[in-house]
């Protein structure tokens, strides 16, 4: 009897041991670092080439049916569009998915590229992604969070003055709407915007609008930023973004989610764009289209003169599954208003649009895509800024330039307390 007395201990012993250990295991992975990792693990993909550009980034070259984009249910079987149907400015050209781009301001035409290239290229079938690090994810209010905005897009049909007065987002932007819109372009020089708080950023994009500025807009947008937050640096870096429902659950910025499907194996999201202008001195741009493919109804995004990225299947969207609503075109920044005090976060150049060329930053050749799949000029174009003693916008047509605005400005000035 003792003998069974004594297994039967040993056999609880076991079991508590088990559960003991069951327990530990269940906590480990709890732990804030096992989230973080598998966080990680989802984000980055396995790589086929990995190159190390000069800012410190690491791209990772991921092969195209591997892409955070296949995590989506509905596009667990999807077949990659290699290729959009109809392109705005004709028929689409074959040589447009992977040449040498060349974009330029001022004078003459002045090359555009993004730092990594420095280091290497990503190989064909393969697309590059910017490798998210562990102190990207602990820089974020929340894993939840990470790679997602929190606010609307502007809206210039409504500013609450109550607004102004608190920390929020400031715009400087033109805009058309009252039409059907089936994509935009634009030329958008770019800035180093100096950033004062951590947690504040400068962009300039354009945006496709569909649906009402309540829970259920629809956007896509795509530009440059400089985003300490996002990047871990004042880097000044190519993004996109989406969202179905207002920024609230659905969307990300690049390709942090599933979402936007890439083609391209020379330009990757969220990497530094080199060179930049400088005031006084040489100016360099980058053009950005978005149009929607008539046949498959996906929306496409071109770089430059020669690189189609890829595309937004139409799934993602309510509203934009027709057509865009609103067009704006702009410069947006973060106001924390700490202590009280206007934000000194740069927008555009960091100057006012009446400096003019070399000085203010610009967006100029904006077009819009119409029913017919061509681009036109933007009819009707509004300008809206909640603030213009600290950030403005001035807009103009010519021969050289078509539709054209200067915008931005310092932020906290004597005029702008």
């Amino acid at each position: 009897m003792a003998t069974a007395r004594r297994g039967g201990i040993a056999c609880l012993l076991v079991v508590v041991t088990l559960v003991c250990l069951s327990c530990a295991a269940a906590a480990v992975a709890r732990s804030p670092a096992a989230r973080v990792h598998r966080h990680l693990k989802r984000l980055n993909k396995p790589a086929v080439k990995s190159i190390e550009s000069p800012d410190g980034d690491i791209i990772d070259c991921v092969h195209i049916s591997h892409q955070p984009a296949f995590d989506h249910p509905f596009l667990k079987n999807h077949t990659i569009q290699m290729r959009p149907n109809y392109h705005p400015d004709g028929l689409y050209d074959e040589s447009k998915s992977d040449s040498t781009s060349s974009t330029g301001g001022g004078g003459g035409e002045k090359p555009m590229v993004q730092l990594w290239h420095q280091g290497g290229r990503c190989p064909e079938d393969t697309v590059p992604i910017r490798r998210t690090k562990k102190d990207d994810l602990l820089r974020a209010s929340s894993m939840r969070r990470y790679g997602k905005k929190r606010h609307a897009a502007p809206n210039p049909m409504s500013v609450d003055p109550n607004m102004l007065n608190e920390g929020g987002h400031q715009h400087a932007i033109a805009y058309v709407q009252g039409d059907k819109y089936y994509g935009a372009k634009a030329t958008i020089n770019v800035w180093a915007p100096k950033i004062e708080q951590p947690n504040e950023f400068s962009l300039s994009q354009l945006w496709i609008l569909g649906g009402s500025f309540g829970e259920d807009l629809n956007s896509i947008e795509a530009g440059w930023q400089v985003s300490p937050d996002l990047y871990g640096d004042n880097n000044t870096r190519l993004f996109t973004y989406w969202t179905s429902d207002a920024y609230q659950a659905t969307g990300c910025y690049n390709i942090l989610c599933a979402g936007f499907v890439q083609i391209n194996s020379e330009i990757a999201m969220g990497a530094s764009i080199f060179p930049i202008s400088s005031y006084s001195g040489s100016q360099y741009d980058i053009s950005i289209m978005i149009w929607k493919d008539p046949k498959e109804g996906n929306w496409w995004m071109q770089f430059g003169k020669d690189y189609v990225l890829g595309y937004w299947p139409s799934f993602l969207f309510s509203y934009l599954g027709d057509s865009a609503s609103m067009i704006e075109w702009g410069g947006e920044v973060v106001n924390s208003q700490l202590d009280g005090v206007h934000t000194s976060t740069q927008m555009g150049s960091g100057h006012f649009p009446e400096e003019g060329f070399s000085k203010a930053s610009y967006f100029k050749n904006m077009q819009v895509v119409d029913s017919t799949n061509n681009l036109k000029a933007p009819k009707g174009v509004g300008t809206f800024t909640e603030q213009s003693n600290c950030y403005d916008v001035q807009n103009g047509n010519n021969a050289d330039w078509g539709t054209y605005f200067y915008y931005g400005g310092p932020g906290r000035s004597s005029n702008c307390p």
